[in-house]
């Protein structure tokens, strides 16, 4: 008698073909999050997760102000507006930019005209931006938040 081998399909092979197809294709994926660059909004992220409360409290402030900081990009870059009624505020202007942290920057606030800050556009690279104004007038903080795209 002449044997031949002849495989027969059966269930077994499928359930073994498709467990093997989910651990590839789960491995592939794991590989391909590897090179993914992954930034965080700011290094110290569980320093500022702990001042959360703060920070609401600052953002509460802010939207209770009869009149609110303004901002607006302009040909030149971005103008912050503070309002007329609160005397000399300091603080800090930050720009985050998710897609890469080599973007991101900070300026203080100072020198205003008109209680006015101008950031030129030169020392902004092209991107979206989370706008973050962190700021100090009559000892109360505020803070205001928004979102940005420099063309």
């Amino acid at each position: 008698t002449k044997l031949t081998k002849h495989m027969k399909w059966n269930w077994g092979y499928g359930l073994a073909t498709l467990y093997l197809g989910l651990v590839a294709m789960r491995v592939s994926l794991v590989i391909m999050s590897m090179g993914k660059k992954v930034d965080l909004v700011t290094d110290k992220y569980y320093d500022e997760e702990v001042n959360f409360a703060e920070k609401l409290a600052k953002t509460k402030r802010a939207s209770s102000l009869v009149t609110p900081v303004a901002w607006q990009v302009t040909a030149q870059g971005i103008e912050v507006m503070f309002p007329g009624d609160v005397p000399t505020p300091t603080g800090e202007v930050r720009l985050y930019c998710p897609s890469n942290s080599d973007n991101d920057r900070s300026f203080t606030i100072a020198s205003l005209k008109e209680n006015s800050l101008e950031i030129p556009r030169s020392a902004i690279p092209t991107g979206h931006f989370r706008l973050q104004i962190d700021w100090r007038s009559a000892g109360i903080t505020y803070l205001n938040e928004g979102v940005i795209v420099i063309k």
